[in-house]
């Protein structure tokens, strides 16, 4: 095994007997010229033959897609945004599933000079309108005629929306790329080569808007620098991900949403690294595990819910069969393997005996093996971001043959700040510094950030472009968290979030809640207790889960309303909220629950596209279930 890029730890300062500050420096120089839309035609120029996409046939089987292919119709589609008239820092906004047109015209547009703008599909009329609005976008991309005439239907306040295209257009209507491939065929390729030049590493590549939580989306200024310097120190940093495994090629299956920073920075990654992708547009379960089986992936970028689902589906599966004991022996031996190999890696431990080795030997056909085959077969490594995975889900992982790359990061910083180091994990916190940034805990616990791949500052639609802020300072993040002596960072929660009960004491919601949705009968959960006497828990169920529960208990068909107040399932999910409870004080603990009949959702206005709780709705939507919550 090669000596990993990670060997050295982070440069750490120590404020008063306290970690303060923790760096690394860059692994990749940064790049000083062109831009994103210069990668396909330099894969096409270096490897025109190598596979740097795959897309699904209509019967199931994937097609790969060559470098030199991929970049002849990004060449077409490019030169067919120029012929509509868009210029050089025009912005091109993409309103999609997870889908490989999704990648062709992100790339396509940078290689026209035009600066990109992802929108969520599951977004409202006004988020649209207001997106749309204070980008400036001059044309947009939508998947077909339901989110068509959700933008028309906003038109009128639009006046510079210039252009409306749909990927899958109806009969009356010509695609998106066949339209503009059509519509630039006259164009010469210097065309699409003279726009490239226009553009530098400083240029803005994108505009991200923020989810919203408490208020309007703000639209995050990425520049291309921004996205070669996360990509490129990533890549280094976790060199076991994108090389080959077991003398497979890498590759990796795209189903989280493009219009969020995690995915996109990691399509713009593999196509640096050619690294072969495909893309899932469809999230339900079955449809999911089909297309992992078929692409058969070497690499998942995931959040910890995907992981929790295919754990709690496994352990539904054995106990269906008769065989729950079974499965927590093999999930118990997978975490204490985990443990014991992080304390290896670190110095601190001999690793697994003979006893573990033998026992994880044993249960690897039987229960390991088919949660690698739920993920494809091949998966080997699995980034982990969007909330925290969970020490015991961490450890059970690694356990089952799957390394796990936990990552922080917020869309104002291309993703990832800190990631796990390849072979130096620890367990519960989020990793080092990205390579060639630093992170700093002020005095009140927040997290702050520095480096090449924090974005260049928030887009002020009135000006059309950026306001930075002042160079050299330190971004503010808004979470909570500690460094240890090692330079790994935890996060401990958000500093806007905090509950500070009527007795004065600070509880942070997060680390509660995340332990909470990890238990399978568990959708969704909010803490609450601010200027309370204690702290109490909005809980949601998980369909899937209760549906399990249901059929092992013999009470399927309960309704909603009667299953939120049955004895045997508030007893069990009593045993989540004391396994919760374990993690905190008594003070900070959970004293009551609510169990709601109806699950948090976006479309409710209860959650964000990325799926964040927006407290303030949901506090004010249930606001009596969190009276009785109080009542004596």
């Amino acid at each position: 095994m090669s000596v990993p890029h990670s060997a050295a730890p982070p440069r750490v300062t120590f404020v008063g007997g306290v970690v303060r500050e923790a760096s690394l420096p860059p692994l990749a120089p940064p790049v000083s010229r062109g831009s994103l839309g210069d990668l396909p035609f330099d894969n096409a120029a270096e490897a025109p033959a190598d596979p740097v996409l795959s897309r699904k046939q209509p019967d199931g089987t994937w097609r790969d897609v060559s470098a030199a292919t991929f970049a002849a119709e990004v060449l077409a589609t490019a030169k067919g945004l120029i012929a509509h008239g868009l210029r050089p820092g025009d912005r091109l906004a993409i309103m999609a599933r997870t889908r490989y047109e999704w990648t062709l015209l992100d790339f396509a547009a940078w290689a026209a000079g035009l600066v990109t703008v992802p929108v969520y599909p599951t977004s409202s009329a006004a988020q649209v309108r207001w997106i749309l609005h204070d980008s400036g976008a001059a044309a947009c991309v939508v998947e077909g005629p339901e989110q068509t005439r959700l933008v028309e239907a906003g038109r009128a306040s639009l006046p510079g929306l210039a252009h409306l295209w749909e990927f899958d257009a109806g009969e009356a209507a010509e695609a998106a790329v066949p339209r503009l491939m059509a519509a630039g065929r006259a164009l010469p390729a210097t065309a699409v080569t003279e726009a490239r030049a226009t553009r530098s590493p400083d240029d803005i590549a994108t505009l991200i808007y923020t989810s919203g939580t408490t208020g309007r989306p703000k639209g995050c200024v990425l520049t291309h620098a921004n996205f070669f310097t996360e990509v490129d120190n990533s890549t280094e940093l976790l060199h076991p991900v994108f090389k080959a495994v077991s003398k497979k090629p890498a590759a990796t299956l795209l189903f989280l949403p493009l219009s969020h920073v995690f995915g996109r920075t990691v399509a713009v990654g593999c196509m640096r690294a050619r690294v072969r992708v495909g893309h899932a547009p469809s999230l339900r379960t079955e449809d999911l595990l089909a297309d992992l089986a078929g692409f058969r992936p070497t690499f998942l970028l995931v959040i910890p819910y995907v992981l929790e689902k295919v754990y709690n589906t496994g352990r539904a599966t054995a106990e269906k069969l008769g065989r729950a004991a079974s499965f927590d022996r093999a999930a118990s031996v997978a975490r204490r393997w985990g443990e014991a190999e992080e304390a290896r890696r670190h110095g601190t431990g001999p690793g697994p005996g003979p006893g573990l080795r033998a026992a994880r030997a044993l249960y690897d056909p039987l229960v390991y093996r088919r949660i690698r085959a739920a993920l494809g077969g091949e998966v080997r490594y699995v980034l982990s971001g969007g909330s925290p995975l969970g020490e015991r889900l961490a450890a059970f992982c690694t356990g089952a043959g799957i390394e796990v790359f936990e990552g922080y990061g917020l869309t104002e910083t291309t993703a990832a700040a800190t990631v796990t180091p390849p072979h130096r994990p620890r367990i519960g916190t989020v990793g080092w510094p990205l390579p060639g940034g630093a992170v700093r805990i002020a005095e009140d616990g927040e997290v702050l950030l520095r480096g090449g791949h924090v974005f260049a500052g928030y887009w002020d639609g009135e000006l059309g472009k950026a306001v930075p802020a002042a160079p050299g300072e330190w971004f503010p993040t808004g979470d909570l968290g500690a460094l240890d002596a090692d330079g790994y960072l935890t996060i401990t929660g958000r500093k806007k979030e905090l509950i500070v009960t009527s007795g004065g004491k600070n509880v942070a919601p997060a680390p509660l809640e995340d332990r909470l949705r990890a238990h399978p009968l568990v959708g969704q959960c909010m803490v609450t207790g601010d200027n309370r006497p204690y702290v109490t828990a909005l809980v949601t169920l998980e369909a899937d889960g209760v549906a399990h529960w249901c059929r092992m208990h013999g009470k399927e068909g309960l309704p909603p309303e009667e299953l939120a107040r049955d004895g045997e399932l508030l007893a069990e999910l009593q045993t989540a909220v004391d396994d919760a409870n374990a993690l905190v004080s008594r003070a900070e603990s959970i004293r009551r629950f609510a169990v709601l009949p109806v699950d948090f959702t976006e479309e409710a206005g209860h959650l964000t596209p990325s799926m964040k709780l927006k407290r303030e709705v949901i506090a004010r939507d249930f606001a009596q279930e969190v009276e009785r919550l109080y009542e004596r």
